[in-house]
């Protein structure tokens, strides 16, 4: 007994000592332009033996500050992870690769050996890649586990660049013995294109030691997707692969399926949003009932699926013992078709597994399925050669880049239209939209249809992140737009609006048939917003503070905001 104690206690403080060996500045917001706004710093890492992690993310630093830190870094040899994410907000562009060069110095000076390298968030571009190229084919990063580089912008150049530095360091690290054995990669929201993800494809498949992948957004179609998959063949420990919103079609899902076969220790898949359509359905729901044994989550979701599909793919699942969730939402299957899954899901007890079906789409029409892949042939075949000159035309906006221009979050090279983001609404896609994307949208609703607007309002909100500073001005800015221009028009009433609301929240029942939307926080923190404007019919908040402070399921799960809009409404309701 006192043996385990004793073991119990060492473990504890083992623990406690790794802990200890990380120096965190993150999330200080602290604005460091020169050697002199880095003294504290500077002096924490010189006196941190032992030091092997340093988390910088959520502040902004300029180039003399990355190189004062830079100096202090080469002593330590036993760094492992840095955590760089969100550095250069409002940075110039030119800024960020010879801050990030004179970093990755340091770290090669030092002799260090990284497992753990993020600058996620960081909208470097492919200059940005440039910068750390030769930080990535050093030794310093032959023993890389995690390479982190979400929402970068690193477009098809910084992709390619990206790729070959891997493939040297593999190739270098593999003549000394110890190959590179990158375990997770994520870079999401990089306008990779089939070019970039091609190219990264070949470092994958060399590597064969990936456990996560997650590359979503990032305009890939089926011709990157089919390297992809070829690549993910020869990674058979894979655990999580996540290429959310790309564009598989038949072919790609196809390709994909074939490689699922080879991947036993899968536990995530997340092809949602990815146009997968019935045949690649089918393809993917075959392979997995032939194995991924561990599957946890499978994502399918927004792919033009029909029921017979979805049903293939209930099928798949009946063995997979440890599955957790089965999202099958936003398809094509109709009420019959959506009843027909749910009803064969129970049947196996399985039907907790199964997500909300809240944005299935309807059973589509028998003449667009026969003209489905035809028409993506063709379309894929313009978009190649689009995608060729445009990345003709990006190198030579790289050669271009104006020094002054400032770090945000990098634009989409094909942003979607405003009715895909109605349709099947995401941050991303109404960050894409760009700074016209208030007017864009108020051009696609019809303000003199009430439920319309309503409609398109909860999309809007839906999106809503407090957390997230951007999102949440173009989900308020958006809102404002199109509301104002509603509550003016003459003939727009006001107290309708709310009825619609009302009915769509799900707190009163309509004499026709309306389906409540699924309630999120968003709602309701846009709501909150709402309500405090000018434009918005002072009459109507004792309507809503009413229905607001009854019991209803619907708004269960959004205690927090639910409370802060009755705290407003209260405030702002009209007396007598």
């Amino acid at each position: 007994m006192a043996t385990d104690i004793v073991a119990q206690l060492a473990d504890s403080l083992a623990k406690t000592v790794v802990e200890e060996k990380e120096l965190s500045y993150k999330g200080q917001g602290r604005k460091l332009d020169d050697a002199h706004s880095v003294e504290e710093i500077v002096k924490e890492i010189q006196d941190f033996d032992g030091l092997q992690a340093l988390r910088l993310e959520g502040n902004t630093i300029g180039v003399e500050a990355a190189k004062t830190i830079a100096k202090a870094l080469e002593t330590k040899s036993e760094i492992k992870c840095c955590y760089w994410s969100d550095m250069f907000t409002g940075r110039l562009r030119s800024e960020i690769p010879a801050a990030l060069i004179s970093l990755g110095d340091s770290l090669m000076l030092a002799g260090a050996r990284l497992t753990i390298l993020d600058l996620s968030d960081n909208a470097f571009g492919p200059d940005g890649v440039k910068g750390i190229e030769k930080l990535l084919k050093s030794s310093a990063c032959y023993t890389l586990q995690e390479l982190r580089l979400n929402n970068c912008g690193m477009g098809i150049g910084g992709g390619k660049i990206l790729a070959a530095s891997l493939v040297e360091c593999y190739e270098k690290s593999s003549k000394e013995g110890a190959p590179l054995s990158l375990k997770v990669f994520v870079a999401g929201r990089n306008r990779l294109e089939n070019d970039g993800a091609t190219a990264l494809a070949q470092a994958f498949q060399m590597m064969g030691s990936l456990e996560e992948v997650h590359m979503p957004q990032n305009g890939i179609n089926y011709p990157g997707i089919t390297a992809l998959a070829k690549a993910m063949q020869h990674n058979t420990g894979l655990r999580i692969l996540n290429l959310n919103d790309n564009t598989f079609t038949e072919k790609g899902a196809v390709a994909m399926a074939q490689a699922l076969k080879y991947l036993n220790s899968i536990q995530v898949i997340n092809f949602g949003d990815c146009l997968v359509r019935p045949s690649g359905a089918v393809a993917i729901a075959e392979s997995i009932s032939e194995g991924q044994p561990i599957l946890k989550e499978l994502n399918l979701s927004f792919g033009e699926i029909t029921e017979e599909a979805a049903l293939e793919v209930a099928r798949a699942i009946k063995d997979k013992s440890q599955l957790e969730k089965l999202d099958l939402n936003g398809n094509c299957l109709g009420v019959d078709g959506c009843k027909a899954l749910i009803d064969s899901l129970e049947s196996m007890n399985m039907a907790e597994v199964l997500g909300s079906l809240s944005d299935d789409d309807g059973e589509p029409d028998d003449d667009d399925d026969d003209d489905d892949d035809e028409d993506d042939e063709e379309e894929l075949g313009e978009e190649e050669i689009e995608e060729e000159e445009e990345e003709d035309d990006e190198d030579d906006k790289e050669e271009k880049t104006d020094s002054s221009i400032k770090v945000s979050t990098p634009p989409s090279t094909r942003p979607p239209d405003v009715a895909s983001f109605l349709s099947f609404p995401s941050p991303d896609k109404l960050l894409k939209l760009g700074d016209r994307r208030a007017m864009l949208i108020e051009e696609q609703v019809d303000v003199s249809d009430v439920t319309k607007t309503t409609e398109a309002f909860l999309k809007i909100a839906s999106v809503y992140k407090e957390e997230n500073s951007e999102v949440k001005a173009a989900v308020l800015d958006s809102i404002d737009n199109l509301l104002r221009k509603a509550f003016t028009s003459p003939s727009f009433q006001g107290y309708n609006f709310v009825s619609s609301l009302l009915v769509l929240l799900g707190l009163i029942k309509s004499e026709e048939k309306v389906k409540p939307v699924h309630v999120v926080p968003g709602h309701l923190q846009a709501l909150e917003h709402v309500v405090r404007q000018d434009y918005f019919p002072q009459e109507s908040v004792t309507v809503l503070q009413a229905f607001m402070s009854r019991n209803n399921k619907a708004l269960e799960s959004c205690g927090n905001a639910r409370n802060s809009l009755q705290s407003t409404l209260q405030r702002i309701r009209p007396e007598g």
